[in-house]
C-alpha cells in the first residue's frame, strides 16, 4: 500500500500531496504505524517467550493485507513455518458448529428454543437437580448457559486431552453421573460437552459424520481445501505443524497429529492460515459475494449469532476475554469499547489460536502459536501470558480502523 501511495506522489505531484493530507490517508498512516507496532510486539514475544512458531495474519475488506510467519513448524527437524503451515484451531471449531446449527434452523430442521432431548434423547438421563432435562434448549447450549460442566472426560488432575473419548458411547455411559451445575439459562459457564451434544444434533439430522457435514456446507464452499478434522491426510503431513509445552523453562514436544474423537465439534479443525484467511473473510462479509457467501448462511443469521444473549465476563476470563464480554450463538462479543469485537479463542495440545474480528471496520485478524507457554486457567492470569498479551494488542489494529 505504501508503494501505491509513493507512485502516485511521482506522477500525480500536487494531487498526490492533497491525497496524503486526505482523512483517508492519515487513517492508512495510523493503520500502518499499528501494524509496525503489533509486529514488533509480536516478533519480540515470540522470541522471549520460547514459542516454536506462530503466525498472524490481518484481513480487512476480504484481502489478507498483513501475513507474518515466525519461527518453525517442527522445531526438532528446523522445518519454517510458511503460509502452508496447518494449525491446530481447537475451540475455533466451535464457531463452524454454531454455523452448521444455523444452516440447520434455517432449512426449517430445528428451532433455537428446541429442547435437545428431542435430538439427543439420551440427554434425558442428566442428573438435574433444577427440573427436567428438556428445560435445555439449544440455544441455551450454543451461548454456554445450559448448565453443564467444562471438560467433556475428567481425568485425575485434568479436565480433558489428550484424553478424548474416541466414541459416543463413552460420553453416553458418563451422562447418568453428569450434573447440571446451575439452572439453565440462569448464568453462562464454559461448556465443551454442550458443543459435543450440538455435534450429535447434526450428525443426527443429517445422517452424516460433523466432517463430513462442515466439509461439505462450510469448508468446500468456502474454498477451504487443505482444512481438515483430527488425523492429518498423508499428503498434507509435510505442512503439518508439531506443538509444544513450556514446562519448567523447557519447551516440551506435546503429542503430534492427536485425534479428538467424539468432541470433533467442539475442537477438532486444523487448517492453515491461508484457508482460514478466507473464513475470516466470509465472516467479515463482502456484498460483492454475498449471493456466494449466502449458500453458507444468510448474513441476517450469521448476524444474529454475534447479538448479545448472556453475560460472560464474571465467569470467563480466557486469553482476550474481558469482564465486558457476552456470550452470542458460538461467539463471543465485546461491545463496551469504540470498537465492537467478535470473536473465539483457541487452546489444545499445545496450540493457541485467536480469531478476531471487528465487524463495524470490515476486518480481523488470525494468530496462531505452536507452543502453549502454561496451562489456562479460568482467571485473570491468563491475561499475562505472552499469547494473550499478543492477541490482546491485535484490538490495536482495528480501533486504528475506528478512529
Amino acid at each position: 500500500m505504501r508503494r501505491r501511495f509513493a507512485a502516485m506522489f511521482l506522477i500525480a505531484g500536487p494531487l498526490a500531496a492533497a491525497l496524503a493530507a486526505s482523512p483517508a490517508a492519515a487513517d492508512e498512516r495510523r493503520f500502518e504505524a499499528a501494524l509496525g507496532e503489533f509486529r514488533q510486539l509480536h516478533r519480540g514475544g515470540v522470541r522471549r517467550a520460547g514459542i516454536a512458531g506462530s503466525s498472524f495474519y490481518f484481513v480487512r475488506e476480504g484481502r489478507t493485507v498483513a501475513a507474518d510467519h515466525l519461527g518453525a513448524q517442527d522445531a526438532e527437524a528446523g522445518v519454517a513455518v510458511d503460509a502452508n503451515t496447518i494449525y491446530h484451531w481447537a475451540s475455533i471449531t466451535k464457531t463452524m458448529t454454531g454455523i452448521a446449527i444455523m444452516q440447520l434452523r434455517d432449512r426449517g430442521l430445528l428451532s433455537l428454543d428446541d429442547p435437545i432431548t428431542r435430538y439427543v434423547p439420551e440427554l434425558a438421563r442428566v442428573h438435574n437437580p433444577f427440573g427436567s432435562a428438556d428445560a435445555i434448549t439449544i440455544r441455551m447450549l450454543m451461548s454456554h448457559s445450559a448448565g453443564f460442566r467444562g471438560g467433556t472426560w475428567p481425568w485425575r488432575d485434568q479436565e480433558w486431552q489428550p484424553f478424548e473419548p474416541p466414541g459416543w458411547a463413552q460420553l453416553e455411559a458418563m451422562l447418568p453421573y453428569t450434573q447440571v451445575l446451575f439452572r439453565p439459562g440462569s448464568r453462562f459457564s464454559y461448556s465443551n460437552p454442550g458443543i459435543v451434544y450440538l455435534g450429535q444434533v447434526i450428525e443426527r439430522l443429517t445422517g452424516e459424520d460433523f466432517e463430513v457435514y462442515v466439509d461439505k456446507n462450510i469448508l468446500r464452499p468456502l474454498g477451504m481445501h487443505d482444512s481438515y478434522f483430527d488425523r492429518t491426510p498423508p499428503h498434507l503431513l509435510r505442512h503439518r505443524s508439531h506443538s509444544y509445552y513450556i514446562r519448567n523453562g523447557r519447551r516440551v514436544a506435546a503429542p503430534f497429529d492427536v485425534d479428538t474423537g467424539v468432541t470433533v465439534s467442539n475442537g477438532g479443525l486444523n487448517a492453515p492460515m491461508t484457508d482460514m484467511a478466507r473464513y475470516l473473510a466470509f465472516l467479515i462479509g463482502d456484498p460483492a459475494r454475498a449471493t456466494e457467501y449466502d449458500l453458507v448462511l444468510r448474513r441476517s443469521s450469521l448476524e444474529e449469532m454475534w447479538r448479545p444473549v448472556i453475560a460472560a465476563g464474571e465467569d470467563f476470563t480466557q486469553g482476550r476475554m474481558a469482564r465486558t464480554t457476552q456470550s452470542g450463538l458460538s461467539f463471543f462479543i465485546d461491545a463496551a469499547g469504540p470498537v465492537r469485537f467478535v470473536g473465539h479463542n483457541g487452546d489444545q495440545n499445545g496450540f493457541r489460536a485467536y480469531l478476531s474480528l471487528c465487524p463495524d471496520q470490515r476486518a480481523g485478524s488470525l494468530l496462531a502459536f505452536n507452543t502453549e507457554t502454561r496451562g489456562v486457567r479460568n482467571d485473570a492470569s491468563n491475561r499475562d501470558m505472552p499469547e494473550s498479551r499478543i492477541a490482546l494488542a491485535t484490538d490495536r489494529l482495528c480501533e486504528a480502523l475506528a478512529r
